[in-house]
């Protein structure tokens, strides 16, 4: 009961914060850090505010997000992505809701929204047993969703990793869709 009333909060929070990231002003001050919207740094020249402000491309609300999420988890970037696409032994993972992912996604990505990984391991290629996962069977699993603030990627890894996962299996493409269109990478729509 515990899990379910902790999930269903988790899930109530992230939907207001990525239906917030819609509507956000573009120049509104965002955090960096939680509950932290500037760093102050010294160079040679003087003191330097490092801050953060919404742009155009209206994806970079929340707070960063770490590069490796979990000890273990491999960053990766473009060209990891790519290679795996025609791995076998590998799942990119866009672990968007599926709001998200209609709009536009990686191609011959599967979709597994982060409220809904850890029940689905077995499409990983771990198997359910009497005592939790077995996952030594798992495949490598390439993990994304909307870029280096969005926490829902590292939210399913924290928790798959929890049940058994093994970290070192995970490759987290942290610049997500928001590097992966900034970069002019083809995308596809209406995939589920």
């Amino acid at each position: 009961m515990k899990k379910a009333l902790t999930l269903a909060l988790g899930l109530l929070l992230s939907s207001f914060a990525f239906g917030q990231a819609a509507t956000i002003a573009v120049g509104t001050p965002l955090s960096i850090f939680e509950n932290q919207k500037n760093v102050i740094i010294k160079t040679a020249k003087g003191t330097v505010e490092i801050k953060r402000t919404m742009t155009p491309c209206g994806k970079n609300g929340g707070t960063l997000q770490p590069l490796i999420p979990v000890a273990g988890v491999h960053p990766i970037g473009e060209i990891e992505i790519i290679a795996a696409l025609s791995d076998r032994d590998s799942l990119v993972v866009d672990m968007r809701d599926s709001n998200d992912r209609v709009k536009g996604t990686i191609p011959g990505s599967i979709g597994i929204p982060y409220t809904e990984v850890a029940a689905r391991m077995n499409e990983l290629g771990c198997s359910k047993t009497a005592s939790g996962w077995d996952c030594a069977g798992a495949k490598k699993l390439y993990a994304f969703c909307n870029g280096p603030t969005c926490p829902q990627s590292p939210m399913a890894i924290r928790a798959i990793t929890r049940d058994g996962f093994p970290a070192d299996k995970i490759y987290y493409y942290r610049g997500g869709m928001l590097d992966w269109d900034a970069l002019g990478l083809t995308s596809v729509k209406d995939e589920f």
